[in-house]
């Protein structure tokens, strides 16, 4: 039972096959007998420097996982349940982490199915001759890099031998056309991706940025990003930045300017490699732009303390992702317990020796280094070295079991019953195996189910973590969800720079305001302006304004349109009681000189002002007063009918006697120049006659007028239409254009005119024709007022009070031209008629030869003259 001593131990590697590599007569292999035979790729090696294949031993990515499947072996060919009388054999090959290595290697593996010709060999006594079968490898256990496991597939996949990878991740690989005979156990990077994608929709994020290393990992991983991305929709990309292999200086900086451009996309997507997130970092630190971007790591950055060192209060608030992984008790105590004696059958196990306890042992053919001190064989795992499971660990047992439990359910359906592997199983037919291999599903070493879907891909699992630094008793990554197949995250977990609990927002465009239309950003669909409906415009939809119909204006906040109020002109308003109590005065005194003419109707002073004209023209005056209250009342067809009827009849009632009056006095004084007998139609009841005729002109013109367009009433939208809708009102008035006004007065203008020629032209009558001067004055000062409203009606134009101006312009210009007659043609007389009435007595009679050619003197002239 003593020992061998450690010389024992190399004389013993030294006569073992593995060693005949260092002859260079075989691949460097381990060889485990079995009744059927798996074959395992390991990075045992990392790669060499130019030239040399392989270089320095890896400790954990090669021996772990090399040892973990001689573990998952041992245990299987242990277990009296699965594969029972079967034992599982193996061929493991060394891939020096180098694709074009490992495709020479696993020739191997398919050398017993390339038929070779021995039909013309022949042994010296003529017998044929009898060759050993090669091994056949039913099925591959690797390989760990995916660009080495793109290279082995590709040759698997001629001679039909499955192949199930513990590490490779590359999206590629999913594609089922191309790579049909490998499956993995653990899931491709593009999970990860939908992840990501899925993370960043939880956070309500559309607008992120990716940050990608150079090479397959980084590339591979943004793409799938991406596509999904652009598949899901409503995710944009602001800037997709790649990181070269060699960055230059400032390169970093660069990047984080880059990034700056679409500072909006807080969110940063970054799959790269630990140094690149560190530097990412730095830079971001350095800019100033602390707690301003929003990572989400791969699986690169993980859970991983190198990134973030001295970097944390930059790294706060990161959400990274890592493949859900335990650790494998079992295989802790299975690897602490190898020793060089008894793990005979790792023909690399002496280098690892040598590499972990940092110890030299004697080999043949290796020269001795007289610096480092030699291994006593005695040293053991994880208490004379540091020792930690690696984390792939349990997805290489994972492969290993899918291979047995596949195989196990094949015996089941092809031997049913038999000890042993039966005709039927040998040999194993590849194309069957993989049915079966795709059909598994069983608990794995660490408690989560093993099944592959149709491309041969395992469920995504991942652990969600969070980078967590303020307001924690311990800062560090804090576990706040998975994702398998979906997202389950605890948003009560989270926390971002400063403790803050509110997700930070990463969006281009803000959501509009009420009444804003969105005006899309070309080619970026999450990109908008807010443009506001301005002026009478409405919401129609998100995207567009329209026009609100013109008897409508939008609401306050432009969802819709609403009627526009609608307004006329109050009697308690300003414009109206003005001209209001100028008419109600103006027919007062109007009044008043009615009665006191009728009441006085046989005095001298009223007979000689012309009786039957004189209530004519003072009718008019009245009518010209009384127009206010029919122009200020709430349009109706009847008031509208009485507004074109009046509203020149007054006036042309008023200068039609004015005109027949000052007409008269000037005939009569042209005449008595020439000679004795008086004019034509110079009785009272002619000048009637003249002047009716002249009412009935205005009156026939406005009949036509009703004929033509009957009067009704129109609520008018486009006066007080300002830009600010809510000042928009709509007016209710009368069919009545400002030309059609100005039609209606232009004849009692035209009357209005023609009497001023007159009373200019009889200016120079003796005084005694007293009517002549006041007839003369009258006309100037109307004159004058007409002359000043022109300007003010049609100057108002404009204005959003217009129609009020308008009306009050005309109804006190009416007003004031009907009190200017009233003042100078009647007040003085009714002022004599009742405050002196000892002047208004008859006076002599004259001929009408003696009057025109007396000299002027203080005389009326009576019009009723013989």
């Amino acid at each position: 039972g003593q020992k061998p001593k450690p010389l024992m131990w190399v004389l013993l590697v030294a006569t073992s096959p593995g060693s005949w590599a260092q002859q260079g007569t075989q691949p460097q292999s381990i060889k485990i007998e079995g009744d059927i035979t798996l074959g395992g790729l390991f990075p045992v090696h990392s790669r060499g420097p130019a030239g040399v294949p392989c270089g320095e031993v890896k400790k954990e990515k090669g021996i772990h996982r090399l040892e973990a499947m001689m573990y998952a072996l041992d245990q299987i060919n242990s277990d009296p349940d699965l594969l029972p009388n079967i034992t599982l054999g193996a061929r493991i090959l060394d891939t020096c982490s180098r694709d074009t290595y490992a495709l020479e290697q696993s020739l191997t593996f398919v050398q017993a199915l390339i038929q070779k010709d021995n039909s013309d060999v022949r042994c010296s006594n003529g017998e044929p001759p009898i060759i050993p079968k090669p091994e056949r490898v039913v099925g591959v256990i690797g390989a760990s890099g995916s660009s080495v496991s793109i290279m082995v597939a590709n040759v698997l996949r001629l001679f039909a031998i499955p192949q199930i990878s513990y590490a490779s991740t590359a999206p590629e690989l999913s594609d089922n056309s191309r790579y049909e005979f490998f499956s993995r156990v653990v899931p491709p990077d593009s999970y990860q991706a939908q992840a990501m994608v899925d993370i960043v929709k939880a956070m309500g994020w559309n607008y992120v940025s990716t940050i990608a290393s150079e090479g397959n990992y980084g590339e591979s991983g943004v793409d799938a990003f991406l596509q999904i991305s652009r598949e899901a929709g409503g995710l944009c990309i602001g800037q997709s930045i790649k990181i070269p292999r060699e960055p230059r200086p400032g390169e970093f900086e660069k990047i984080i300017k880059r990034l700056m451009e679409t500072s909006n996309a807080r969110g940063v997507i970054i799959f790269a490699n630990e140094d690149d997130i560190k530097r990412v970092l730095q830079a971001a630190k350095s800019a100033n732009l602390t707690g301003h971007f929003l990572f989400v790591g791969s699986d690169s950055w993980g859970a991983k303390s190198s990134p973030i060192q001295d970097q944390e209060d930059v790294a706060e608030g990161a959400v990274t992702i890592l493949p859900k992984r335990a650790s494998i008790d079992g295989f802790d105590q299975y690897f602490s317990s190898r020793s060089l004696e008894n793990n005979r059958r790792n023909i690399w196990f002496a280098e690892f020796w040598e590499d972990d306890f940092k110890c030299k042992l004697t080999r043949p053919g290796i020269k001795y280094e007289p610096g480092r001190r030699k291994c006593t064989g005695e040293e053991r795992i994880s208490q004379d070295s540091q020792y930690e499971q690696e984390g792939k660990v349990q997805f290489v047992i994972d492969a290993v079991y899918a291979m047995a439990h596949a195989l196990h359910s094949m015996h089941l359906d092809l031997c049913p019953g038999y000890m042993g592997v039966c005709e039927k199983m040998d040999p194993v037919e590849g194309r069957m195996l993989l049915q079966y291999i795709r059909s598994v599903n069983f608990n794995g070493s660490a408690g989560t189910g093993v099944m592959f879907n149709e491309n041969g891909d395992a469920p995504g699992r991942y652990d969600i973590f969070q980078y967590q630094l303020s307001n924690v008793s311990n800062p560090g990554y804090k576990h706040i969800g998975q994702w398998t197949n979906h997202l389950r995250i605890n948003p009560e977990e989270m926390q971002w720079s400063g403790g803050d609990h509110k997700v930070p927002e990463s969006v281009c465009s803000f959501p509009c305001e009420s009444g804003e239309r969105k005006k899309m950003v070309k080619g970026v669909p999450c990109c908008w302006h807010c443009e506001l409906c301005d002026g009478y415009q409405y919401l129609l939809d998100e995207f567009s304004c329209d026009m609100c119909p013109f008897d409508m204006r939008p609401l306050k906040n432009r969802t819709g349109c609403r009627p526009t109020p609608i307004i006329k002109l109050e009697w308690s308003s300003p414009w109206a009681i003005i001209p209001v109590f100028l008419a109600i005065l103006g027919i007062l005194a109007t009044t008043g000189c009615i009665v006191t003419f009728i009441r006085f109707n046989d005095t001298p002073i009223v007979r000689a002002s012309g009786r039957e004209l004189s209530y004519v023209l003072l009718t008019g005056i009245f009518l010209i007063y009384l127009i206010t209250f029919l122009m200020i009342a709430e349009p109706s067809i009847a008031v509208c009918a009485f507004r074109r009827l009046l509203l020149g009849l007054g006036m042309c009632i008023s200068y039609s006697a004015m005109l027949t009056k000052t007409n008269r006095i000037y005939r009569i004084f042209e005449q008595g120049k020439k000679s004795v007998t008086p004019p034509k139609f110079i009785s009272p009841t002619s000048q009637l006659i003249i002047t009716f005729i002249l009412i009935s002109v205005q009156v026939l013109g406005v009949f036509i007028w009703f004929g033509v367009m009957p009067p009704h009433t129109i609520i008018d939208y486009e006066e007080q239409k300002p830009p600010n809708p809510e000042f928009a009102r709509g007016v209710l008035k009368c069919d009545m254009s400002d030309l059609s006004l100005i039609l209606c007065l232009s004849y009692s203008i035209v009357l209005m005119i023609t009497c001023t020629v007159y009373a200019i032209k009889s200016r120079g009558v003796p005084e005694t024709f007293n009517e002549a001067k006041p007839i003369g004055f009258t006309m100037y000062t109307t004159c004058i007022v007409w002359l000043a409203f022109v300007p003010i009606f049609f100057g108002t134009a404009q204005s959003t009070e217009k129609m009020f101006i308008q009306t009050t312009t005309l109804t006190v210009s009416m007003s004031l031209s009907a009190t200017v007659s009233l003042g100078m043609l009647y007040i003085p007389k009714v002022y004599v008629i009742i405050f002196h009435p000892e002047q208004n007595v008859q006076k002599r009679k004259r001929s009408f030869k003696a009057v025109v050619n007396a000299p002027p003197r203080p005389v009326a002239i009576s019009d009723e003259l013989p």
